[in-house]
């Protein structure tokens, strides 16, 4: 009987946690391959965040108007239809900035299916704007053109939020995969310590956009509410994007980096 109450064997819990940083390894490679599509690739190469690699990494010219200009188109019309003392004006002023809106997102995605160049991510965007048109026509208020945008704040915050709690941080995964560190970032303090950090900062941002913009949802303020969200875009999000290059690059200098490849 004494047989039955021996401690589990030791190799039980390394094989779980084996099994768990394969989990671990597979998730991050999947999340860094994502942000291999999006300014977050930049991490991957040596090059020196300056303004122009940091340019780059956002897309270029057309990165960014991909990323700007539907939002803008559709609040341009929106506040000078509304600001016209007009019945026409007003009635004109959902249908036409939605349909610019959508008309500029459709554009870049021709030119993107043209040129076959990352065809998938502006397709994502095409569909995210026409779904957001639709769901404000459907329900006649144009601050549901907004709705899609806080959903996605918000799930991006839990996901990253969860990450956090279970000790596996989704920077320290995403950062792992493009640096070739795999999980073993886990393993150093300091590392581990540094894409906590890093991860926080991401889910300040996603928090950050839902505590200032929610409330201009729910108070009817279409166009503050546009203002804001074109503010705590592109601007804030290239902001982490050289916060992690330069997270990145201190806890792996650019000589360890590139000895692997050295031989």
């Amino acid at each position: 009987m004494t047989g039955s109450n021996e401690p589990a064997s030791p190799e039980r819990p390394t094989a779980d946690a084996e099994r768990g940083d394969e989990a671990a390894g597979e998730l991050g490679k999947v999340l860094g391959e994502a942000a291999g599509r999006s300014g977050l690739a930049a991490l991957q190469s040596g090059e020196t965040p300056t303004g122009k690699a940091l340019f780059d990494a956002m897309g270029g010219v057309r990165g960014m108007c991909e990323t700007v200009l539907p939002g803008l188109l559709f609040l341009i019309p929106f506040t000078v239809l509304t600001s016209i003392d007009q019945p026409w004006a007003k009635q004109l002023a959902m249908p036409v900035s939605l349909g610019a809106s959508v008309l500029v997102a459709l554009v870049f995605t021709m030119i993107r299916v043209v040129t076959k160049t990352q065809v998938t991510q502006a397709v994502a965007g095409l569909v995210g704007v026409a779904a957001s048109a639709i769901l404000a026509l459907l329900t006649g208020n144009a601050a549901n053109n907004f709705l899609l945008g806080f959903a996605i704040d918000g799930a991006y915050a839990l996901a990253v939020l969860i990450s956090m709690l279970v000790g596996w941080p989704a920077l320290g995964l995403i950062v792992g995969y493009l640096m070739g560190d795999g999980v073993a970032w886990r393993n150093d303090r300091a590392k581990r310590r540094a894409m906590q950090v890093l991860t926080a900062c991401w889910l300040a941002l996603f928090a950050g956009r839902l505590a200032v913009q929610l409330p201009l949802y729910f108070a009817g303020l279409t166009v503050a509410l546009g203002f804001t969200k074109l503010l705590m875009g592109l601007p804030l999000y290239a902001t982490l994007v050289l916060v992690s290059w330069l997270v990145a690059r201190a806890v792996y200098p650019p000589k360890a980096a590139e000895e692997p490849s050295a031989g």
